[in-house]
């Protein structure tokens, strides 16, 4: 009787043992269930694009989305290279994640083309319309939405004449493979022409032909205007040296672009973009729907200068207010 009242005993405390090892198990399943998988592809290495997604991770992070905790962050960068942009779209698409980030058109276009099934939120993009990721702005119906970097052409062209009056050409710089990068620049030869001035224009197709395409462009130019283009933006330091050597003085639309190279914009951080971004995912992750999420542009803007280049090229700060 003894003996069978210790094997009672026995099976008991391994029947508890058991439970309890199931419970932790569907614990650890449950815990494990509640980590948000989140996938980011950017196009390339540059101040821009990097600012925009510490913005995006801070603010998640501000909000009590941490990775490695109760979120996972699958960072991918094509470095520029279009056959990287397939291979990591794929590679996304696989990972099944809940949302993936895209910052830059070409990275956007081309997760999209990969994974349109799974939401994607853009950041650091001029024209979302135009480039196909979304047909209304106001209701995104292709599950893409984000925040665009669409910058005010006609008030940096006008920024531009101010600082630099009896400029008469006025250069643009950028790579014309770039959808970005074209729609800002029709909108700023528009603006070029209102204002009675002529414009020379020379493209780049890589960082590699930066230094020859800029100087031939100094030798046409009195004044130059870069728009949001991610290639002329990875190549601003040697675009700097070229303008100060040629004394021809740069305006870009990019705000990250003049520490290297501009002497003053009316732009955007784009870290703040990044942030904006982020607040757009967690609405969705807290129940919102991507069609529920309009595109939206940048909150504010601000004016960036120089000190430098301001001295060097003569420019009384007062025309900047």
């Amino acid at each position: 009787m003894k003996i069978k009242k210790l094997l009672t005993a026995a099976t008991v405390v391994a029947s508890v043992a058991l439970l309890a090892a199931c419970g932790n198990s569907s614990k650890s399943a449950s815990s494990s269930s509640k980590v948000t998988k989140i996938g980011i592809l950017q196009l390339i290495n540059q101040s821009a694009l990097d600012d925009a997604r510490k913005g995006f991770t801070e603010e998640l992070a501000a909000h009590g989305y941490k990775d490695g905790k109760n979120i996972k962050i699958d960072y991918v960068n094509a470095q520029g290279d279009q056959s990287n942009l397939k291979t990591m779209s794929d590679r996304l698409k696989n990972d099944k994640n809940k949302l993936n980030l895209a910052i830059a058109t070409p990275a956007a276009q081309a997760l999209q083309k990969a994974d349109p099934d799974t939401p994607m939120f853009f950041t650091a993009i001029t024209d979302p319309k135009s480039a196909g990721l979304v047909s209304n702005l106001n209701a995104p119906d292709k599950k893409a939405t984000g925040v665009t970097d669409m910058v005010d052409v006609k008030g940096q062209i006008d920024l531009l004449h101010k600082m630099f009056p009896k400029a008469k050409t006025v250069g643009l710089l950028y790579n014309a493979a770039e959808p970005n990068s074209i729609v800002q620049i029709k909108l700023a030869r528009a603006e070029i022409k209102k204002l009675g001035l002529k414009t020379a224009e020379k493209t780049i197709a890589s960082t590699n032909d930066a230094e020859q395409t800029a100087t031939a462009l100094a030798d046409k130019a009195d004044a130059i205007y870069i728009p949001t283009d991610n290639t002329a933006a990875a190549a601003m330091t040697t675009i700097g040296k070229v303008s100060e050597q040629a004394k021809v003085p740069v305006v870009t639309a990019d705000a990250t672009m003049i520490k290297k190279a501009g002497v003053a914009t009316r732009g955007i951080s784009y870290k703040q973009l990044g942030k904006q971004t982020a607040k757009q995912v967690i609405k969705f992750l807290k129940g919102k729907k991507v069609s529920q999420l309009p595109v939206e542009k940048p909150a504010t803007t601000s004016i960036v200068k120089d000190d430098k280049r301001m001295k060097m090229f003569n420019v009384d700060a007062s025309v900047l207010k």
